[in-house]
């Protein structure tokens, strides 16, 4: 039974949802064409231009997938989990593992691309995070993901720039809650002030493959060796 007309505001929005909800009633299995745009929009009692655009927001869900010259099929009943979703579902460790990855390199291509300005955001953020030892486990965590947020804005690489940001609501839960269990800066508040500073000096000589050892080393035992002596992991689950 085709649907009726839907109402206005948000027309694309909701003539998508409309169309998602029959793909996942199993109306149009995988695998088969869906109608042309003229018969659902008719169906909908909305424009083709309508209709174009909720097809665009299905196939970037990766529920349809548009042929040249043959239309539209539907490829999958149930919408692909985003980016930012998938992250948050992720095992700590593999996040840590990517991250490892993507920070590496920017280490490498921001001593090789700093200019006096990043340096000087270096120093800042390096700053703000001693300044931030004083204050809670929440803010200095903060302030040590702003540190690293500006050496990979020094690398000068917007697709690293993008995964970054990507990783950082994941970023700082985890350490947050391994702080609290262990009590690390109880003993040091300013943990890991060395390996930071030691990074910052490697951009601003231009040493890559210093700076991307350091933060290697940095980044496989962020805490310092007090949580490697506690056998602090991480996990799925988070801190054991």
């Amino acid at each position: 039974m085709p649907p009726g007309p839907v109402r206005p505001s948000p027309l694309v929005e909701q003539a998508a949802a409309r169309l998602r909800a029959q793909i996942a009633a199993g109306e149009w299995p995988v695998g088969t064409k869906l109608p042309g745009e003229t018969t659902l929009a008719t169906e909908l009692g909305v424009a083709r231009s309508t209709v174009r655009e909720a097809l665009r927001a299905l196939a970037g869900a990766g529920l349809v997938r548009p042929r040249q010259g043959a239309g539209v099929f539907v490829v999958a009943t149930e919408a692909a989990e985003d980016w930012p979703t998938r992250l948050r579902r992720a095992a700590a460790t593999d996040v840590y593992e990517v991250r490892m990855g993507v920070e590496v390199q920017a280490a490498r291509l921001a001593a090789s691309r700093r200019t006096p300005e990043d340096v000087t955001a270096l120093e800042r953020a390096l700053e703000a995070r001693r300044v931030a030892s004083g204050a809670d486990d929440i803010a200095f965590v903060d302030a040590d993901i702003a540190f690293h947020a500006a050496v990979v804005a020094a690398a000068h690489n917007p697709v690293l720039a993008d995964l970054f940001g990507q990783f950082t609501p994941v970023l700082r839960e985890g350490p947050v809650e391994l702080l609290a269990l262990t009590e690390l800066r109880a003993h040091d508040p300013n943990t890991g002030d060395d390996a930071h500073e030691a990074l910052v000096r490697a951009v601003a000589e231009g040493d890559a493959e210093t700076a991307a050892e350091v933060l290697r080393a940095e980044l496989g035992d962020p805490f310092g060796e007090q949580g490697a002596r506690r056998g602090v992991t991480r996990t799925a689950e988070g801190p054991e």
